[in-house]
């Protein structure tokens, strides 16, 4: 990584981090800011040295080169920005397309520069264009500072956008139910100073969902013949049963019954669509073996995102719908209202 010695602040440095929240909270202290879903992002220039940081702190620098070329570009000289990296896909934001990227081979992710440009969103100043560091600074003075930043530098509907921030709750509530892009709202105390690795003051508001799904098969415990987890489908147009995910937060004392009443249901061939995946690096033979079952279970399920065909992470078990016909848990369920949040930049 470049030295920066140029530079008050140098990578990698933390983030400010969230904390989880039930409820959006009010207050003339408390700005709200949509939460975007995409890879979190600090940038840094430093004359000709560019990079993009991951939350984690590892670079992102060689995944987006036009983000780095639009960066280059700008007449700030240097600069750290705080961010969030999507890309946008007929109006919409794909993070399926930005997993894409995270790719070995220099090519492929030249070609997916070209063909699926990123856009890097930015909501905070942290260093501005004169080097001098804003960390001290409260929330409402570096966002003055930031605004005056995009003004000078950024190019209306370029690579690089401001994001919107508001102090009307209702507004924020407006931004929280879009359907397409948002993960929810983000709510910041204006006095805020920017704390690095810390998550006193912020707050994240994400949208949990719920669905209705087939219980087409299950897994075993790793060490234990109870099931350890329940594989999920939905009907898709077609009529099939598509696999599309999993849940494993089953209370150890229900085990027992439960693996009893599931192993009754068992026949093939399970899914009738897709069906779970085979072994991968991360798997061993034994998570890869799963039971099919007769399509006649349906389960309540929250979850936060449904992309590319499936749940992004597993869902948390709420309860049986025993009245609930399984023929009606259809991918319909999880199609999102179609408004767009790219109109927000």
């Amino acid at each position: 990584m470049p030295s920066f010695e140029g530079l008050t602040l140098h990578p990698p440095i933390e983030p400010m981090e969230t904390r989880q929240a039930q409820r959006i909270p009010e207050g003339d202290d408390w700005t709200y800011e949509p939460k975007w879903d995409g890879f979190r992002c600090i940038a840094f220039r430093d004359g000709a040295q560019i990079t993009l940081q991951s939350k984690s702190g590892k670079p992102l620098t060689r995944y987006f080169p036009e983000l780095v070329a639009a960066l280059a570009d700008l007449k700030a000289n240097q600069f750290v920005l705080d961010g969030e990296i999507v890309i946008p896909i007929d109006g919409n934001l794909s993070f399926d397309d930005l997993l894409m990227r995270i790719h070995p081979a220099a090519s492929r992710v030249e070609r997916l520069s070209r063909a699926t440009p990123a856009v890097y969103i930015v909501f905070d100043l942290v260093v501005d264009a004169d080097g001098k560091a804003l960390v001290a600074l409260p929330l409402r003075t570096r966002r003055q500072n930031l605004e005056r930043f995009a003004k000078k530098f950024l190019r209306p509907k370029g690579l690089m956008r401001l994001s919107p921030l508001t102090k009307n709750i209702e507004v924020a509530r407006k931004w929280f139910r879009m359907g397409v892009g948002l993960d929810g709202i983000v709510a910041k105390r204006d006095d805020l100073r920017y704390q690095t690795g810390e998550r006193t003051g912020m707050q994240k508001i994400k949208k949990q969902r719920t669905a209705d799904c087939v219980v087409g098969g299950f897994r075993y415990l790793e060490k234990k013949r109870l099931v350890g987890s329940l594989l999920l489908g939905l009907f898709n147009d077609q009529g099939l049963l598509d696999h599309v995910g999993f849940t494993s937060s089953i209370h150890d004392d229900d085990r027992p019954a439960l693996t009893k009443r599931l192993q009754a249901l068992i026949k093939p061939p399970g899914f009738t669509g897709k069906a779970p995946g085979g072994p991968s690096r991360w798997s061993t033979k034994r998570s890869t073996e799963w039971q099919p079952l007769n399509p006649k279970l349906v389960v309540e399920v929250q979850f936060d995102h449904f992309t590319g065909g499936r749940f992004r992470h597993g869902t948390k078990f709420l309860r049986w719908r025993p009245e609930k016909t399984p023929r009606k848990c259809t991918m319909k369920q999880v199609r999102r209202e179609n408004r767009s949040a790219l109109n927000l930049l």
